[in-house]
């Protein structure tokens, strides 16, 4: 029952607390999703019911999608492989979405206190 009541009236108590959690846990949701989408989108790309893990016209060819839906270019394996880059670049990538979604919290003044009974 107390901690009930103390959940209750924690926003009154610390509101900038509650601020800080929601924003925190936006964040990373964001985070998350930008890091987590491209992989799902590649792991339903090679699975075996989509068209681009059938075979392409001869043995050592690579499906490539296009712009237009349903169509491929038929490139040589030789030119697919790993890179160091590969394990470089998604943290990059979840870094940059973090500080743009920083920045825009911050451009968006919603930090700021306007109210002038609290100052």
């Amino acid at each position: 029952m107390a901690l009930r009541a103390w959940w209750e009236t924690l926003p009154e108590r610390r509101p900038l607390l509650v601020y800080a959690a929601t924003w925190t846990t936006l964040l990373t949701a964001t985070v998350a999703a930008t890091s987590v989408l491209p992989e799902v989108a590649f792991v339903w790309a090679v699975s075996p019911a989509s068209s681009f893990s059938r075979p392409c016209g001869g043995g050592e060819l690579i499906r490539v999608p296009l712009d237009v839906p349903g169509e491929v270019l038929c490139l040589p394996a030789a030119q697919f492989g790993r890179s160091g880059l590969d394990l470089l670049v998604p943290p990059i990538f979840a870094a940059a979405v973090v500080a743009a979604a920083a920045l825009l919290v911050r451009a968006l003044g919603l930090w700021d206190d306007d109210d002038p009974a609290t100052s």
